[in-house]
């Protein structure tokens, strides 16, 4: 059976297995009284259900394992412990309040498992030109850092009703479109799983939201998103060099809003790992948006942008110098319109 095929038969089953697993987790989460009570950090007025996050953890690792029988050599023993580990310590923070230097090093392990099982680029060539920057040791570093930091940013951003959901819906087709336009069919599956599963979940996320997806959801895909590329690296047919842009491009506003949010605080002189309700998403919908058209205005922007990494895969060296202007520019347009608002002031 081929790759069509397959997809066929995965993705709808990731759907219909996301969508009810969510509803069986809400009906329980209600009969038990496991509910995320408002406080004065929220952004929803009244109690409700949580831990829908760990539908799509089961659902998506029970999908990267069969994917992983029809394609034998592209299993990453690293990845499936790794997101194991942010799972298990993930879903106790959610129940007991884990503390974060416990998290932290959760966080550390299973970076250094994928890193130690997929490795890291040692170079990588600036899109649109011949320059390739070498990193040396310090790739290592560098993807170390790249996978903490978007755990927990994904953490971060799961603040208001479906944001967390869309843009996973947005990045996994990101990764489904790599995947097929380079030859790489586990990841055009695992990427097509995460988009369904996804979607399954914001059936029921979606503004008012009946369920929250949790840290264990959060961090789970933010590991995921981090760790694609190395996925992707060992397998593909085609040149990798747009991979490590790609899997920046795919979260970007995700980790430009957790970039800013964190700058403007130190530079306020506050502490930073204290709970907050400033970055800007939240302070968007404190403008007076709704939480659905904050989410969509973070989904289109990065539909825009990914539409440009997928033009660089399909059409090599003709499309890769529009990709970080095109950045560029509707990142700038998104800071003018917070400025609007009133938001980064």
């Amino acid at each position: 059976m081929g790759l069509t095929g397959i997809a066929l038969l995965i993705f709808p089953a990731a759907l219909v297995f996301s969508y009810f697993g969510v509803r069986l987790i809400r009906d329980w989460s209600l009969k038990r009284g496991v509910l995320d009570v408002p406080n004065e950090r929220s952004s929803h007025i009244t109690p409700t259900p949580r831990g829908g996050g760990i539908v799509l953890v089961s659902v998506a690792l029970a999908f990267y394992l069969l994917i992983s029988f029809l394609y034998p050599a592209t299993f990453s023993w690293g990845y499936l412990a790794g997101a194991v580990i942010i799972a298990v310590i993930s879903g106790l923070d959610d129940i007991y309040s884990v503390s974060m230097i416990w998290r932290f090093l959760a966080h550390s392990l299973a970076a250094f498992l994928v890193i130690a099982d997929r490795g890291y680029w040692h170079e990588i060539v600036l899109p649109g030109t011949e320059m390739t920057v070498g990193l040396g040791f310090f790739g290592t570093i560098l993807i170390f850092l790249w996978i903490v930091w978007l755990i927990n940013s994904y953490n971060f951003m799961d603040g208001i009703d479906g944001i967390a959901g869309v843009q996973a819906a947005v990045a996994g087709f990101g990764w489904l479109g790599v995947g097929w336009l380079t030859g790489v069919n586990d990841i055009a599956l695992f990427g097509g799983v995460i988009l369904f599963s996804s979607l399954g979940f914001l059936f029921h996320n979606l503004h008012p939201a009946r369920i929250f997806m949790g840290d264990v959801g959060s961090a789970f895909l933010g590991f995921t998103f981090a760790a694609m590329p190395l996925l992707a690296r060992p397998n593909s047919a085609k040149p990798d060099t747009l991979l490590p842009l790609a899997g920046v491009v795919f979260v970007w506003f995700f980790l430009f809003d957790s970039i800013v949010t964190r700058l403007r605080r130190v530079f306020r002189g506050e502490k930073v790992w204290i709970a907050h309700r400033e970055h800007l998403y939240q302070r968007l919908v404190s403008s007076g948006l709704s939480h659905s058209f904050v989410s969509m205005i973070y989904g289109g922007m990065t539909v825009i942008i990914t539409a440009s990494i997928l033009a660089g895969f399909a059409f090599p060296h003709r499309f890769d110098g529009v990709i970080i202007p095109l950045v560029c520019v509707v990142t700038t347009a998104f800071l003018l319109y917070c400025i609007k608002r009133r938001v980064l002031t």
